[in-house]
Protein backbone atom coordinates (compact mmCIF):
# COMPACT_ATOMS: atom_id res chain seq x y z
CA UNK A 1 0.00 0.00 0.00
CA UNK A 2 1.49 3.02 -0.52
CA UNK A 3 -0.16 7.19 0.25
CA UNK A 4 0.45 9.67 -1.63
CA UNK A 5 -0.37 13.57 -2.70
CA UNK A 6 -3.50 13.19 -4.98
CA UNK A 7 -2.41 13.77 -9.01
CA UNK A 8 -5.11 15.30 -11.32
CA UNK A 9 -5.29 11.78 -13.08
CA UNK A 10 -6.54 10.58 -9.66
CA UNK A 11 -9.68 13.28 -9.61
CA UNK A 12 -12.16 10.83 -11.09
CA UNK A 13 -11.50 7.79 -8.50
CA UNK A 14 -11.79 10.04 -5.70
CA UNK A 15 -14.80 11.92 -7.11
CA UNK A 16 -16.48 8.24 -7.74
CA UNK A 17 -15.72 6.95 -3.93
CA UNK A 18 -16.94 10.20 -2.86
CA UNK A 19 -20.29 9.39 -4.73
CA UNK A 20 -20.23 6.09 -4.08
CA UNK A 21 -22.71 5.93 -0.66
CA UNK A 22 -26.04 7.03 0.26
CA UNK A 23 -24.75 10.46 1.22
CA UNK A 24 -22.46 11.09 -1.35
CA UNK A 25 -25.16 10.14 -4.35
CA UNK A 26 -27.21 13.63 -3.19
CA UNK A 27 -24.91 15.72 -3.16
CA UNK A 28 -22.05 14.87 -5.85
CA UNK A 29 -21.96 14.83 -9.58
CA UNK A 30 -19.71 11.42 -10.41
CA UNK A 31 -19.72 11.98 -14.39
CA UNK A 32 -17.16 11.78 -17.06
CA UNK A 33 -15.88 13.91 -18.06
CA UNK A 34 -16.00 15.68 -14.36
CA UNK A 35 -17.54 18.57 -13.86
CA UNK A 36 -15.12 21.36 -13.65
CA UNK A 37 -16.46 22.66 -10.25
CA UNK A 38 -14.09 19.70 -9.30
CA UNK A 39 -10.92 19.94 -11.27
CA UNK A 40 -11.08 23.73 -9.90
CA UNK A 41 -11.83 22.86 -6.35
CA UNK A 42 -8.50 19.84 -6.74
CA UNK A 43 -6.05 23.24 -8.24
CA UNK A 44 -7.28 25.28 -5.11
CA UNK A 45 -6.56 23.12 -2.59
CA UNK A 46 -3.21 21.96 -4.23
CA UNK A 47 -2.35 25.18 -4.40
CA UNK A 48 -2.73 25.61 -0.66
CA UNK A 49 0.02 24.08 1.41
CA UNK A 50 -2.42 23.84 4.29
CA UNK A 51 -4.26 21.46 2.17
CA UNK A 52 -3.59 17.23 1.83
CA UNK A 53 -5.41 15.62 -0.35
CA UNK A 54 -4.15 12.25 -0.07
CA UNK A 55 -4.62 8.69 -1.97
CA UNK A 56 -3.95 5.28 -1.13
CA UNK A 57 -2.88 2.84 -3.87
CA UNK A 58 -2.85 -1.03 -3.55
CA UNK A 59 -0.08 -2.98 -4.76
CA UNK A 60 -1.33 -2.61 -8.74
CA UNK A 61 -1.10 1.52 -8.34
CA UNK A 62 -5.33 1.75 -8.46
CA UNK A 63 -6.59 4.09 -6.59
CA UNK A 64 -8.76 2.27 -3.35
CA UNK A 65 -8.66 5.27 -0.74
CA UNK A 66 -8.83 9.15 -0.23
CA UNK A 67 -9.00 11.39 2.78
CA UNK A 68 -8.35 15.00 3.01
CA UNK A 69 -6.38 16.74 5.56
CA UNK A 70 -6.29 20.14 6.93
CA UNK A 71 -4.55 22.41 8.72
CA UNK A 72 -6.13 25.25 10.96
CA UNK A 73 -3.71 27.72 11.90
CA UNK A 74 -5.31 29.73 14.81
CA UNK A 75 -4.65 31.93 18.04
CA UNK A 76 -5.93 29.30 20.62
CA UNK A 77 -4.02 26.87 22.75
CA UNK A 78 -1.01 29.43 22.53
CA UNK A 79 -0.99 29.82 18.63
CA UNK A 80 -1.85 26.16 18.05
CA UNK A 81 -2.33 23.96 14.58
CA UNK A 82 -5.83 22.13 14.52
CA UNK A 83 -5.92 18.92 11.61
CA UNK A 84 -9.35 18.30 10.11
CA UNK A 85 -9.73 15.33 8.77
CA UNK A 86 -12.45 14.88 5.91
CA UNK A 87 -13.95 13.36 2.60
CA UNK A 88 -12.61 10.23 4.00
CA UNK A 89 -13.18 6.71 1.92
CA UNK A 90 -12.29 3.84 0.58
CA UNK A 91 -13.28 1.45 -2.12
CA UNK A 92 -16.48 -0.33 -1.89
CA UNK A 93 -14.65 -3.48 -2.98
CA UNK A 94 -12.13 -2.86 -0.82
CA UNK A 95 -14.03 -1.88 2.59
CA UNK A 96 -13.15 -4.34 5.70
CA UNK A 97 -9.40 -5.04 4.64
CA UNK A 98 -8.34 -2.94 7.61
CA UNK A 99 -7.08 -0.18 4.71
CA UNK A 100 -9.69 2.48 6.75
CA UNK A 101 -7.22 2.23 9.46
CA UNK A 102 -3.95 2.47 7.59
CA UNK A 103 -4.92 5.61 6.15
CA UNK A 104 -6.16 6.97 9.60
CA UNK A 105 -3.11 5.97 11.06
CA UNK A 106 -1.07 7.91 8.00
CA UNK A 107 -3.31 10.99 9.07
CA UNK A 108 -2.68 10.41 12.96
CA UNK A 109 1.45 10.31 12.37
CA UNK A 110 1.27 13.14 9.70
CA UNK A 111 -1.54 15.30 11.68
CA UNK A 112 1.64 15.17 14.43
CA UNK A 113 4.52 15.79 12.32
CA UNK A 114 3.07 18.92 11.23
CA UNK A 115 2.71 20.11 15.03
CA UNK A 116 -0.94 19.83 14.93
CA UNK A 117 -2.38 19.73 19.29
CA UNK A 118 -5.28 17.82 17.42
CA UNK A 119 -6.86 15.78 14.90
CA UNK A 120 -11.00 16.59 14.80
CA UNK A 121 -13.15 15.28 12.45
CA UNK A 122 -16.84 15.42 12.08
CA UNK A 123 -19.48 12.14 10.91
CA UNK A 124 -22.86 12.43 9.18
CA UNK A 125 -25.35 10.85 11.94
CA UNK A 126 -26.63 9.08 9.82
CA UNK A 127 -23.58 6.94 9.27
CA UNK A 128 -23.63 4.58 12.37
CA UNK A 129 -20.82 2.11 11.31
CA UNK A 130 -18.34 5.27 10.71
CA UNK A 131 -18.96 7.02 13.77
CA UNK A 132 -18.03 3.54 15.39
CA UNK A 133 -14.94 2.79 13.37
CA UNK A 134 -13.84 6.36 14.54
CA UNK A 135 -14.47 5.99 18.31
CA UNK A 136 -12.63 2.45 17.97
CA UNK A 137 -9.49 4.55 16.80
CA UNK A 138 -9.35 6.63 19.53
CA UNK A 139 -12.01 9.67 18.67
CA UNK A 140 -14.42 10.97 21.10
CA UNK A 141 -17.45 13.18 20.75
CA UNK A 142 -16.52 15.95 23.10
CA UNK A 143 -18.48 18.36 21.16
CA UNK A 144 -21.40 19.22 19.55
CA UNK A 145 -21.25 20.19 16.63
CA UNK A 146 -23.41 22.21 14.01
CA UNK A 147 -23.66 23.52 10.86
CA UNK A 148 -25.36 26.52 8.76
CA UNK A 149 -25.54 25.38 4.93
CA UNK A 150 -25.84 27.94 2.48
CA UNK A 151 -28.06 27.30 -1.14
Amino acid sequence: MNIRKAEKEDLESIVEMLADDLLGKKRESFQVPLPKEYLDAFERIQSDENQELMVMEDENSEVIGTLQLSFIQYLTYRGGIRAQIEAVRIRKDKRGLGIGKLLFEWAIDRAKERKAHVLQLTSDKQRPDAIRFYEDLGFNATHEGMKLHFE
